[in-house]
């Protein structure tokens, strides 16, 4: 080989001077030259600047089939939406129309001077840590006008220091980057960098999980991705930056109660890790909790929300996104662990409010299914229907709060569900402790009752089925205060027994105004019959907690669509036997409306009817051949169905199906955390409770304001113009206004909010969005037309101050 030759082939281009578009093409950059070949043939030569050239280059790679069109556009730094318009273009008017025209570009125009000074505005207030949300708020357009146009003015959040949360680690600027030198003065590139990590865990024996990280910047968390990624971070510590605005930082007061109800510790005992990522099992489950309390109750009511802004609120740059959080959830419920954990988390609760257990309230939530798959029917209260369903149920304790859920095999009545239940409960409440358990007349069954009360609990219940009624003279008005309220009723107290004499309780009657008795049947005989009889009719706390979770915390939404097997040998009600009793009950009918045919014949004639006797007759011997003829298929039909067995095994009722039902881990697991986020938001609850008279009433609405950016809802309100002025409450002195028709809304001020915009003068309709703008008030818009409205406590200030200014 000749020494040129030699030289040629050693020759090697510099690493950033070439991109590889494929394995065919590769484009090479000198100076302001730019080389495109392929198989080693030059393909293409232009200098930089010329567009043209580029763009005509660049199609004719894609349509010779060198590279495709996403390879082509990355490489040279363009979008594939772009290059996809260079095509169309070079395919309507060759490679003149590749040139772009003079002039100011189609479709853009010179901004005025209002938008430049608006602009400018949006800048200042954004580099003094306002949010979005209040940015609009305050010019009073949206807030997706504003994400426009920050990302169109280029705008970048700065980077704010971290607060000194951790004390530093020594050496570590000097430990961070070390590079090993071979005694020339230079750097070994052969050499690995050694970089001295601080410890990403304590593995001291019984020694607590505490993260860290080697960012410095909560913005900017690169670096423990790029650990993640490696397997060297099992969960990213949280870094809080400072600001002067932070939408939903009222979440963070739960932050107390959420450490004090030992989810974490009892979740890292029982779970482990998830493998090494940047968001771990602490990460994960603090966000899910979060972000139930700040009504985002469902990994898909994410797409609603900018990442950036809720991962401020758990410490990190963004949050986890919509399928990230999915798999999480996936991970851990393939850990079978969701009974196991909801059973530390009661016991530990059960140790901190032991005397919150004194009465325990049982009863089940049925949730409908309206998927595709065949699964056990349960009935629906609400809708009074066996649809397609599951059922959890709940154990709650005095004041309401949840205990613990238990999912019910093939929708179990609560008769058949209570033995498992308070075996559960036994365990965790421990073999001496006695409490009186609660429940509907679903439960009743004096068999069930023996049971229970050999197992230490006593029972408090309806009496079902019908009741000797009590004369109204025997009762007794009885009055107390109890959970700080005033009690009165009218009741008879007096001994029963079931069984036929075995099982000997106490019955406590209640009479209501319209003279409805209602009986309550209980084995504590120590207490008052009022208390009684109002420890019953508390159980409506249990209802109103079940709608509560329904509306805020969607407990009755899907979570994934798996389903697993069902048990073939499960015992169901006979198809068959069911048909039959339905043509029976249909039979009776018919043999009904024929007697009352029937006795409307046979008083014709003293009615004033003019049939004759031999008609009468004809008619009467008519009848009475279908009422033959019904009789003889009732007959039949009762025979039928004695033969017939009542349940049959659910392998004989669909034997060419395979019986599945829907997965219940993920979903008990979701209902866990759920549960306690709710026992957080009643902690809160019970914080206010000495400085707040209205607790009962308005103590959680109360602190849903803590998280005032997240609460919005929009309503349709209908007004028409009728000139009056604004009531005087509002501390306005304008005198044209409307009278608003009517409203689907409850506050004063959504209601003066239709008031307001009716001064446009023309009748319709009105979006209202009732949204916390920062403390600001709302926003209003109707025909075009926007205003803000202040809160009610900005109105209530301004009333104290100044009762006659304007607004």
């Amino acid at each position: 080989m000749c020494p040129q030759q030699q030289k040629f082939e050693s020759f090697v281009a510099p690493a950033g001077s070439t991109v590889y578009v494929s394995d065919r093409v590769s484009v090479r950059t000198e100076g302001t030259q730019r080389v495109i070949s392929v198989h080693g043939v030059v393909f293409a030569h232009y200098e930089l600047a010329d567009r043209v050239a580029e763009a005509y280059a660049m199609i004719m790679l894609c349509e010779s089939g060198y590279a495709t069109q996403l390879q082509v556009a990355r490489s040279f730094g363009y979008s594939a939406r772009s290059l996809r318009r260079y095509q169309e273009r070079f395919e309507a008017g060759g490679v003149s129309s590749l040139a772009r025209a003079g002039g100011r570009p189609a479709g853009t125009r010179i901004r005025s001077r209002k938008e430049r000074g608006r602009d400018q505005s949006i800048l200042h207030l954004k580099t003094q840590g306002w949010s979005n949300r209040g940015i609009a708020g305050r010019l009073g357009v949206s807030e997706k006008a504003i994400r426009k146009r920050l990302h169109r003015l280029g705008w970048q959040p700065t980077a704010q220091p971290s607060l000194p949360l951790e004390p530093p680690v020594a050496d570590e600027a000097g430990a961070a980057a070390q590079v090993i030198d071979n005694g020339s003065g230079m750097s070994d590139p052969g050499a690995v960098d050694t970089i001295a990590l601080p410890p990403l865990r304590n593995e001291g024996e019984g020694s607590e999980f505490e993260p860290t990280s080697l960012d410095r910047d909560p913005l900017d968390r690169s670096t423990d991705r790029a650990l993640a990624a490696l397997g060297l971070l099992e969960d990213a510590a949280p870094l809080f930056a400072p600001a002067q605005n932070l939408p939903m930082a009222g979440a963070l007061l739960a932050i107390p109660s959420l450490v004090a109800s030992g989810v974490l510790p009892i979740a890292r005992k029982l779970y482990g890790s998830i493998a090494p990522a940047f968001y771990g099992l602490r990460t994960t489950l603090v966000a899910y909790i979060l972000l139930a309390l700040l009504r985002i109750p469902r990994p898909e009511n994410l797409k609603e929300h900018v990442p950036r802004e809720l991962g401020r609120i758990i410490g990190l740059d963004r949050i986890l996104e919509v399928k990230t959080l999915r798999r999480k959830l996936t991970v851990l419920a393939s850990r079978k662990m969701g009974q196991n954990f909801g059973r530390e988390l009661a016991r530990k609760r059960i140790a901190e409010r032991g005397r919150m257990m004194g009465f325990l309230y049982v009863d089940g939530h049925v949730r409908a299914y309206h998927g595709k798959q065949r699964i056990a029917k349960g009935y629906d209260t609400r809708k009074r229907l066996a649809v397609p369903a599951t059922t959890d149920y709940w154990v709650n304790d005095r004041s309401g709060d949840p205990l613990f859920v238990v999912t019910a095999e093939a929708n179990a009545a609560l008769m058949r569900m209570l033995e498992p239940i308070l075996q559960e409960t036994r365990t965790l409440l421990g073999p001496d402790r006695r409490a009186t358990v609660v429940f509907d007349r679903g439960g009743w069954s004096p068999k069930v009752f023996v049971k229970l009360l050999a197992m230490g609990f006593d029972i408090l219940t309806y009496r079902k089925y019908r009741v000797r009624r009590v004369a109204e003279k025997r009762f007794v008005l009885r009055t107390a205060r109890l959970d700080g309220r005033s009690v009165k009723y009218r009741l008879f107290d007096q001994p029963i027994r079931l069984l036929k004499g075995k099982l000997r309780l106490r019955q406590v009657t209640r009479l209501l105004e319209g003279g409805h008795q209602t009986a309550v049947l209980t084995s504590r005989w120590d207490l008052r019959d009022i208390h009684v009889a109002y420890r019953m009719f508390e159980r409506w706390r249990q209802e109103n907690f079940f709608k509560y979770l329904r509306e805020e915390y969607l407990i009755d939404s899907l979570v994934d669509y798996q389903v697993e097997p069902d048990d073939p040998q499960r015992s169901v009600p006979n198809p068959t036997r069911q048909a039959v009793d339905k043509e029976l009950r249909k039979t009776r009918a018919d043999i009904k409306k024929i007697r009352e045919t029937y006795g409307a014949i046979a008083l014709k004639p003293f009615q004033g009817g003019t049939a004759t006797l031999r008609a009468l007759t004809a008619e009467q011997k008519k009848i009475h051949q279908e009422l033959k003829e019904a009789n003889d298929r009732i007959h039949k039909l009762r025979a039928q169905q004695k033969s017939l067995p009542k349940h049959v095994r659910l392998s004989q009722v669909r034997p060419d199906e395979e019986p599945v039902k829907l997965s219940t881990e993920r979903k008990h697991l979701t209902n866990v955390l759920k549960l306690i986020a709710y026992q957080i938001e009643s902690d809160l609850v019970n914080l206010i409770r000495p400085h707040y008279a209205r607790t009962d009433d308005e103590g959680r609405t109360l602190i849903q304001t803590a998280r005032p950016a997240v609460r919005r809802s929009t309503r349709t309100v209908r007004y028409r113009t009728a000139r009056h002025a604004l009531p005087a409450q509002f501390g306005l002195s304008t005198a044209a206004s409307a009278r608003p028709v009517s409203a689907r809304a409850t506050d004063r001020r959504t209601a003066w909010a239709a008031e307001f915009l009716a001064i446009r003068g023309s009748p319709g309709r009105a979006r209202i969005s009732d949204e916390i703008i920062d403390g600001i008030g709302c926003v209003v818009s109707a025909h075009g037309f926007a205003v803000i409205l202040p809160s009610m406590a900005d109105i209530e200030s301004r009333n104290s101050a100044n009762p006659g200014s304007e607004l």
